[in-house]
């Protein structure tokens, strides 16, 4: 209970102290990040990007697993032809096959969620000396992630004024 009151305490003060300062706005600004990250120009070029190269893997794998299915269905047919030693082999070999193909896949999951990862801390290091600027020339002090915002006035909302700054200083993202 001492603890969740001296942490109102702290909130308070630094609030206090936050807004006292002259020539300073004394309203707290908010952003919605994800609506930057995924309406403006370079989000949504690297996540058009980003989805191809999803789409692309997914069809391929989907391809070699069929593949991989039709040769077991083979060998599942040949199985009272063919010795029960070679059979084994074969199916140990199909085994590894299928090993390797599952490694493959999440390498390659992997690297596009690398590349997705990526492209998200480069725009966000893209948008930080341009809500810095914005929030300089307009002597903001403050601007919250509307995502832990509870409720706050629309007005307050400078999520579509930075989009529109970052389409003008950023058309795209190099991905890769």
């Amino acid at each position: 209970m001492k603890l969740k009151l001296f942490k109102i305490f702290i909130f308070i003060f630094l609030f206090s102290t936050l807004f006292s300062q002259k020539g300073y706005s004394d309203t707290i600004y908010y952003i919605n990040y994800s609506k930057v990250l995924n309406t403006s120009q370079a989000g949504k070029g690297a996540q058009k990007v980003l989805k191809d190269k999803l789409n692309k893997a997914s069809k391929k794998y989907q391809k070699l697993e069929e593949d991989f299915r039709n040769k077991e269905k083979e060998l599942i047919a040949k199985k009272k032809i063919i010795t029960k030693d070679e059979y084994q082999k074969k199916v140990v070999e199909l085994r590894k096959q299928f090993s390797s193909l599952q490694q493959d896949k999440k390498k390659s999951l992997d690297e596009i969620a690398r590349m997705r990862a990526g492209s998200k801390n480069q725009l966000l290091k893209a948008l930080k000396p341009i809500l810095e600027k914005y929030m300089k020339d307009n002597k903001i002090r403050l601007v919250l992630d509307k995502k832990n915002i509870i409720i706050g006035d629309s007005s307050l909302d400078l999520t579509d004024k930075i989009i529109e700054l970052l389409n003008k200083e950023i058309k795209s993202l190099k991905i890769g």
